[in-house]
């Protein structure tokens, strides 16, 4: 039989995971569930992070957000700060599943399953996030660019928990857009999902983030097509460039969901 263990405290969490390394950190278990029976019957025991306040809420702290890494995707969509000041983070969060699975699914769950189609993981990179993780060894703060080291392979320790995800204030001027490619509009894995983050001053683009998934064994940014457009006229033919070079710069995969050549395809859109 499973066990389960439902600490009360972040601490107790970490001090659980330190005693029982067997153990399984879980939140909304939206991807254990749909695994194969088999591998829900192969695990020990897990550890049930949604009984933990301080894994919870969105908060300000100073000009960082800070968003608790079982906040579900309900909670990031219908927050009002979240839709004023990471538009493209709400639209990502109101697509992923429907609304069974945004009431379950939390952001660190996405994180932490490094899945290279998760929906949230382009716009993490593209808002330049931060992750703040907590372990035996006390606090870190990794910059989340450098969280995905290979195909669902990740920066976290052993005995560490993603505690909280940081988001830094964008510029009031800035843009931010989110688009995801799906054989349906709900309930779909993504083909490709990029978003983005830009600013124009006097007609040029003067910033430019962009990440994506689906292309790559991890999530990524393009930083081939940023390098391309920052400096250039904010007009119809540097978006041909930035959809080009995005397309050359990715490594997609044919499998059950799309086809390499699809993929590029939707880049270069």
């Amino acid at each position: 039989m499973m066990r389960a263990f439902s600490p009360g405290s972040l601490d107790e969490a970490v001090r659980h995971l330190s005693e029982y390394p067997e153990l399984r950190p879980v939140a909304g278990c939206t991807d254990l569930l749909v695994a194969q029976p088999e591998a829900i019957a192969s695990l020990p025991a897990v550890l049930d992070l949604l009984s933990v306040p301080e894994l919870s809420g969105i908060r300000w702290h100073e000009e960082t957000l800070e968003i608790g890494a079982t906040t579900t995707f309900s909670e990031i969509g219908a927050a009002r700060t979240v839709q004023q000041n990471f538009p493209a983070l709400a639209a990502a969060a109101r697509q992923i599943g429907g609304w069974q699975i945004q009431n379950r699914a939390t952001l660190g769950g996405n994180i932490a399953n490094a899945s290279p189609a998760g929906d949230s993981l382009p716009v993490l990179l593209a808002l330049d996030a931060a992750l703040v993780m907590v372990g035996p060894g006390g606090e870190r703060t990794v910059p989340y660019e450098d969280f995905h080291v290979g195909y669902r392979e990740t920066a976290m320790a052993a005995g560490e928990i993603i505690a909280r995800v940081r988001l830094p204030r964008p510029k009031p001027d800035s843009v931010q857009l989110f688009r995801k490619v799906g054989t349906r509009e709900a309930h779909a894995i993504s083909k490709v999902v990029v978003a983005l983050l830009g600013r124009i001053e006097e007609d040029r683009v003067v910033e430019y983030r962009l990440g994506a998934g689906s292309v790559a064994p991890v999530p990524i940014r393009l930083t081939a097509v940023e390098e391309a457009v920052v400096g250039r006229s904010a007009d119809g033919e540097t978006a041909d460039l930035a959809g080009r070079v995005a397309a050359e710069s990715v490594e997609p995969i044919d499998d059950v969901r799309s086809t390499a050549a699809y993929r590029r395809f939707a880049l270069d859109r």
